[in-house]
């Protein structure tokens, strides 16, 4: 039997947790999150129908209904009578049509910029007419100012979602908007018996507030989340934020290992510019690594209490000139200032790496931090 295309990360006797996309996207929406909520769970992530590596034929029918049976099978393939389930717009949909037709089957459940109704049904109808007859291109050029908030930067992550967009098969993408179309679940909210967390962007164009609050007023067991600085790709566009109410809301340990502090530390040392800059970058192939540094770097090394954070900084400017590792000297160049050394504390430093790392690397270092601490403004860049 053909399933749609997914991933599967983490335990294989861990529970499950199903993670939908969003219309025009691909399973990699959720990139960001799956490191941190695979320690715990088995986490599935699928295509819909017509997008990632999913063939537009596996939908029988346009429907929401259609949709939730494709899922169902995909749960009963990976073994799970019962599952958690997260989705974002369409996949919050299918997700609610879930736990309203087969409570026993869905656990707990997160619906994220999604709605019980989406709106005009002959919009969506129209919007499937012209994927059909003209392709995707145009969506796709608009999809940033759709999915994002007023003033999100560029980034791989975002390039990476609006080519999912582009790729997307017209037949699938218009089957997908025509199950929009007639999808209602308001009138049956009451029926989902599953705890819910309803997670809004308040600068979603697609979904407003106003849509999460009804779902959340219709929903006994829910609780109602809103993001500042989040439009309709919440998971891409404020990662850190979705992953800490999903790792609440599914009763997964934040901090187990360091996570949680080490992103913490991460923010006051490097600045919420440049984590938020490395996390919406982050893909399914450096995500990891992304974990990797926020557990291990910040949450194991930067959160000790042997040393403080200022004598940690000269430590690491040190390290940085010997190795010759420029772009993150730069990066911790501002990282020390922000822990409390003076310029003057910082000229030591790197005279005493002078004579033991040698006056080549301290040249270079010099001429590094002096556009560091000359420089208008910081545009942090590294990764680390």
């Amino acid at each position: 039997m053909p399933l749609l295309h997914h991933a599967v990360d983490g335990p294989a006797d861990a529970p499950v947790l199903v993670l939908g996309p969003s219309l025009g996207t691909s399973l990699r929406l959720w990139d960001a999150q799956v490191p941190a909520l695979a320690r715990a769970r088995r986490v599935v992530r699928y295509d819909l129908p017509g997008h990632g590596r999913s063939p537009a034929a596996l939908l029988r029918e346009p429907s929401v209904a259609e949709l939730g049976r494709l899922v169902l099978e995909l749960a009963d393939h990976a073994g799970a009578d019962r599952f958690a389930y997260a989705g974002v717009s369409l996949g919050g949909a299918v997700g609610a049509w879930l736990a309203v037709h087969h409570p026993d089957r869905v656990a707990r459940l997160a619906l994220v910029c999604s709605s019980a109704h989406f709106g005009d049904p002959d919009g969506w109808r129209e919007r499937a007419a012209e994927v059909r007859a003209e392709g995707v291109g145009r969506l796709a050029d608009s999809a940033p100012d759709r999915w994002f908030a007023p003033g999100f930067e560029d980034s791989g992550r975002l390039r990476a979602l609006v080519a999912d967009q582009r790729a997307a098969d017209p037949v699938g993408y218009a089957a997908c908007c025509e199950a929009l179309a007639g999808y209602d679940l308001g009138a049956r909210l009451d029926r989902i018996a599953a705890p819910t967390l309803v997670l809004a962007g308040r600068q979603d164009a697609a979904t407003p507030p106003v849509h999460a609050r009804r779902l959340a007023d219709g929903i006994a067991r829910s609780t109602l989340v809103e993001l500042d600085g989040a439009g309709h790709l919440a998971p891409a566009e404020q990662p850190e934020q979705v992953l800490t109410a999903l790792l609440s809301h599914f009763g997964i340990p934040a901090d187990h290992d360091g996570h949680a502090a080490g992103a913490s530390v991460r923010r006051a040392v490097l600045g919420d510019r440049h984590v938020e800059r490395a996390a919406s970058a982050a893909n399914a192939f450096t995500g990891p690594f992304q974990d990797f540094l926020t557990r291990y770097a910040w949450g194991g090394i930067w959160t000790r209490p042997g040393l403080d954070r200022r004598t940690r900084s000269c430590i690491t400017l040190t390290a940085l000139v010997a190795h010759g590792h420029y772009d993150e000297l730069a990066l911790h160049v501002r990282a020390a200032r922000r822990n409390g050394l003076t310029v003057e504390e910082i000229q030591e430093v790197l005279l005493q790496s002078a004579v033991y790392c040698g006056v080549p690397a301290a040249n270079r270092a010099f001429a590094v931090a002096d556009r560091v601490l000359t420089e208008p403004a910081p545009h942090e860049e590294s990764a680390s």
